[in-house]
């Protein structure tokens, strides 16, 4: 996002001062909300750090605010549009920070391969979709009877579905629906990827009960086994911990699997002087590095989120001071059709968490 040359020009020390002003001049009109993948300068100014469950859960309960502030990438902060109160607004500094993933399903694409599924797996076939998505697939997932579900509570999803005899649509993330598959005790075989341009035959689909949409997160497919079998050789008492967007040869090698506020909570509960190596998002390892100096932890290699690190504390400024002069920018607009239907199944994936 461009801002004005009065913003760029400022230096960090006057940036800060006036995000401090303006939080104080504002109250409790504004909450700031981050994920834990942003910047450390802009997570300092947070009234709320989490991970996607634990923002959308806060966007829906915060209401007292008027304005919320959310610095993350664009399908958060669609989702907390979708969840909070109608007479508050949803301001996404940086608009432009998507998720790549996200926009690996569409929702046409959702309904084509929800035709042919059907078509062989009628009556038994329901759609989980990940938190990391567009409103839209989120929607196709409401209209069809299904769940949104986070790394943190996906287990719990296909537990669900799995004991009530459903066949599951998983997506857009590959990776997370292949491991929580396996996890939940499904054979590989019947496990079959999705590719949209290259549907499976309807043969091969009879045999499978899941279907994992082709969709990946680059930060965590950054990873390699020689990642992990180098951290082994070079400190073999290490432990090492991955988010289950990791492809399977990943997170089958690794000591301990979590969503984000996983990996914070087996980071906090490790021995002091343990050595941990982390495979996730670096400004969040980093930030448990600095956090924990009585342990030795680092990535198994620097993948950064360019799209969460696009939001700098001069584009936070920004939109809190334009708030001060009642002409806030970059207000999220979410289609009431789709927003109602994604709040249903967003709905759903509270009742399971």
């Amino acid at each position: 996002m461009n801002l004005p040359e009065e913003y760029t020009r400022m230096s960090d020390a006057e940036t800060t001062n006036r995000i401090r002003h303006a939080k104080q001049t504002l109250g409790t009109s504004v909450t700031i909300l981050a994920h834990y993948y942003q910047r450390d300068e802009i997570v300092q100014f947070a009234d709320f750090c989490g991970d996607s469950l634990e923002l959308s859960r806060r966007a829906a309960q915060t209401d007292q605010a008027k304005y919320i502030v959310f610095c993350g990438v664009h399908f958060m902060a669609e989702t907390a549009a979708t969840l909070c109160q109608p007479n508050q607004a949803v301001i996404q500094p940086v608009p432009e920070a998507t998720c790549p993933m996200a926009l690996m399903a569409t929702a046409t694409d959702a309904e084509k391969a929800w035709i042919k599924l059907a078509s062989t797996w009628p009556e038994d076939l329901i759609p989980i979709v990940y938190q990391n998505s567009t409103l839209a697939l989120k929607a196709f997932a409401g209209r069809h009877g299904g769940f949104i579900c986070t790394s943190a509570n996906a287990s719990k999803a296909f537990a669900w579905a799995l004991k009530c005899g459903r066949r599951i649509l998983f997506m857009p993330d590959e990776h997370l629906g292949r491991n929580t598959a396996l996890s939940s005790g499904v054979p590989p075989k019947e496990i079959i990827s999705w590719n949209p341009l290259d549907p499976p035959d309807t043969d091969f689909l009879a045999r499978c009960r899941i279907a994992v949409w082709n969709g990946f997160c680059h930060v965590h497919t950054a990873f390699s086994r020689q990642d992990v079998e180098g951290v082994r050789a070079r400190h073999p008492d290490s432990i090492v911990i991955v988010h289950p967007e990791c492809p399977n040869e990943i997170v089958s090698k690794a000591d301990s699997v979590g969503s984000t506020t996983g990996i914070i909570r087996a980071v906090k509960k490790t021995p002091q002087g343990k050595t941990i190596a982390i495979g996730t998002e670096w400004h969040l390892v980093n930030r448990l590095h600095q956090e924990f100096p009585e342990k030795t932890i680092f990535p198994l290699r620097q993948s950064v989120c360019h799209d969460m690190a696009a939001t700098h504390i001069r584009h936070l400024l920004y939109a809190l001071e334009c708030i001060l002069k009642d002409d806030p920018r970059n207000i999220i607009q979410v289609d009431p059709d789709e927003s109602s239907w994604a709040r249903l199944a967003l709905e759903k994936m509270f009742k399971l968490a």
